[in-house]
């Protein structure tokens, strides 16, 4: 207190005096907040916990993410742990362009075991027609196996009628067996 203002703190703060009139005290308002951040020692209202996290707020799980309730979405913005935080490839169907890849390379061996080349390049090249389509349409993002999976097949049928057609010019017939 400054002597030449008496009764007033310096910093604006009225002294506490036991005996003023005090206003009546509510019983149903809320306890009055502690200065300055300070926890409340004592005086804790029934219902509420004295240490931990207080009630009404999720549980959290080891690593301090906050757990949802059984049978209950987490809360927006919460990570998920399998792959969290990492974009994820959505809509991407490759297994058309892989089956088609697998199908034409495997069509130019197969033109030598009784012409099964031809077939398993016909379906080379129609799958590599459909998964290139799923690529265009952005459904898809292996236009390099779907590629592959095209030449090779058209690669296998041809050769496939190539040989064909030469083995009924030249009757020339391939050994079945080994």
């Amino acid at each position: 207190m400054q002597p030449g203002n008496p009764g007033q703190d310096p910093y604006g703060q009225q002294p506490n005096d036991p005996t003023a009139p005090q206003p009546p005290h509510d019983p149903y308002a809320p306890p009055p907040a502690a200065p300055y951040g300070q926890q409340p020692t004592s005086g804790q209202p029934y219902g509420q916990p004295t240490s931990g996290q207080p009630y009404g707020q999720p549980p959290q799980d080891p690593y301090g993410a906050p757990q949802a309730p059984y049978g209950q979405q987490p809360p927006y913005g919460a990570p998920t742990y399998p792959n969290a935080g990492y974009p994820q490839a959505q809509g991407q169907n490759n297994t058309l362009g892989l089956v088609s890849m697998i199908l034409g390379i495997a069509s130019i061996p197969l033109v030598c075991c009784l012409y099964l080349g031809i077939p398993v390049g016909i379906a080379g090249v129609v799958t590599g027609y459909l998964a290139k389509q799923k690529v265009a349409q952005g459904q898809a993002s292996n236009a390099g196996q779907a590629k592959a999976g095209l030449i090779c097949g058209a690669v296998g049928v041809g050769l496939g009628i190539l040989l064909f057609i030469l083995g009924i010019i030249a009757n020339v017939n391939l050994p079945t067996e080994p």
